[in-house]
């Protein structure tokens, strides 16, 4: 409460109670896999297929998620958050510079074999050059160059090698020596690789899955808060054990809907008709509102086998789909349509009407070539979309509609802890998450001509209680009408008989 104490005018400044609640990304999209180079088991944030070939290597015959991502950026991504998971049989790349310090390279692979390391004494202090080459038909040219200067072995010093290097490399990490009790610098060194570095083998379905714990797998991606990821990929996951892959995509399933995420499932090469796709998709632990399976399987040219075709899933090549229309048309627009073609690959088998109504009605999603058209996405249904569920949530941009409401409202209201538990609060949240909801009626999120038909947002007395207030809590209750897509376009057509003159 201001004094007043003289004479005069006093202005004052309201505040108004709007908080505005912004909307969170839809289509950051995750891929878990085995990549030749990259740190290991640390979700990284790329925005671009140059930055994956930067920091993770690029396309690998091993890593089925390499040509996914590839296929993400061909499509229309934009955000990815990339995991590299630490297989069997990788190691290091290592080399020691003198008694005072080892060189590794920033993660297993052969790739840390193509890594030199000099050091030029300079008086007191030494400097460090790190090169990374690579062969471009059949000659060797740098690709990264890393030099550090000025540097000296005291630790606590400002300069103390081991600290400024680790802080500032994506090429390798460097560790004293315990041998080394003294501060004398290293001795000048010509370019010398690091060897015995060796690439990994195929993941393994716990080595994706990773633990909770250690925040290995999938669950690095916990450490990305406050970023957040909309979409998940693990091509990988087909290549594992086949008897318990239900089971396995079951728990993925499972971390992305306690995350507001959505799952896209790839099938198994195996599954190469309709039948076994109609069979292989019964799998009760495969049915999760929070994930879609597309058939059939796709082909790309693979740049490391001369452009043949190469058999993968089509997982990327959808997140790349969800991300153009979310980008294009919005979230609650279906990635399917005339309008969601698959910009690159070919499809491993032919699908017709007949067999396409086989799978649409058990929750498959079919991709289809149609002339003029392409190849294009012709479903948009979850796996809860058989018919048979009649699930609330059948339609994946109804699902995602959801999710996205529910993370956007649960980031922008975090404002509301602690606050007193009355009236005046119930006012501003209905305020604030009503004026969220307004803009995406105005945006056409919604069916309805108004918004009382489109939504609706109830928070007061009736939803929270004398006995929830003594609990601390606030109940909020948001309600909207989605729109659903136009699966099937029924046209009528009548035949008028002609009329007789009298």
């Amino acid at each position: 409460m201001p004094t007043y104490s003289y004479p005069g005018v006093y202005i004052e400044e309201i505040p108004s109670g709007v908080r505005t609640i912004a909307g969170v990304s839809t289509s950051n999209t995750a891929f878990v896999d085995y990549f030749k180079r990259g740190p290991v088991n640390k979700a990284v944030k790329i925005t671009s297929y140059g930055d994956f070939e930067r920091t993770f290597g690029g396309l690998d015959s091993q890593s089925e998620a390499s040509y996914a991502i590839q296929q993400y950026y061909q499509n229309g991504g934009s955000i990815a958050w990339v995991v590299r998971v630490d297989t069997s049989g990788g190691v290091t790349a290592t080399m020691d510079v003198g008694t005072e310090f080892t060189v590794d390279a920033a993660g297993p692979g052969s790739w840390g074999n193509n890594l030199t390391v000099a050091v030029t004494t300079v008086g007191s202090v030494f400097n460090l050059d790190i090169v990374e080459t690579v062969t471009i038909k059949g000659k060797q040219v740098v690709a990264n160059r890393e030099s550090y200067l000025n540097l000296n072995m005291t630790i606590g010093n400002s300069r103390y090698v081991v600290d400024v290097v680790n802080a500032q490399s994506t090429l390798v990490t460097l560790t004293r020596l315990a041998a080394d009790d003294a501060n004398a610098n290293p001795s000048n060194l010509s370019a010398t690789p690091l060897t015995l570095g060796e690439d990994g083998g195929a993941p393994t379905a716990a080595e994706l899955l990773g633990s909770d714990g250690s925040k290995t797998g999938m669950y690095a991606l916990d450490n990305i808060a406050p970023d957040i990821f909309n979409i998940m990929c693990v091509p990988a996951m087909v290549n594992t054990n086949s008897a318990n892959i239900g089971a396995n995509y079951k728990t993925v399933a499972s971390f992305c809907e306690a995350r507001r995420a959505f799952l896209i499932v790839d099938i198994p090469t195996t599954v190469s008709s309709v039948s076994g796709m109609a069979s292989w998709s019964q799998l009760d632990t495969l049915r999760n509102q929070n994930a879609a399976i597309y058939f059939p399987r796709i082909t790309v040219p693979d740049v490391l086998n001369e452009g043949r075709a190469r058999n993968i899933g089509a997982s990327g090549t959808l997140a790349g789909v969800y991300a153009r229309t979310d980008s294009t048309r919005g979230v609650w627009k279906a990635p399917a349509g005339t309008d969601a073609d698959l910009r690159g690959p070919s499809l491993t088998v032919k699908v017709g009407d007949l067999d396409n109504g086989t799978l649409n009605v058990i929750g498959v999603n079919v991709l289809r070539s149609f002339p003029i058209y392409g190849n294009i996405s012709w479903g948009g249904r979850t796996l809860e979309g058989a018919d048979q569920a009649a699930s609330e949530w059948k339609y994946v941009p109804v699902r995602r509609t959801a999710l996205y409401i529910e993370e956007s409202l649960f980031q922008g209201l975090k404002w509301v802890v602690f606050e007193p538990n009355d009236e005046p609060l119930w006012a501003q949240i209905r305020l604030n998450v009503g004026a969220f909801m307004h803009n995406m009626f105005r945006q056409a999120a919604f069916q309805g001509t108004s918004p009382k038909e489109a939504y609706f947002v109830k928070c007061d007395k009736e939803t929270t209680t004398q006995n929830d207030i003594n609990l601390g809590i606030v109940n909020i209750v948001v309600g909207f009408a989605p729109l659903k897509p136009a699966e099937f376009v029924v046209i009528k057509l009548q035949q008028i008989a002609g009329q007789v003159e009298a």
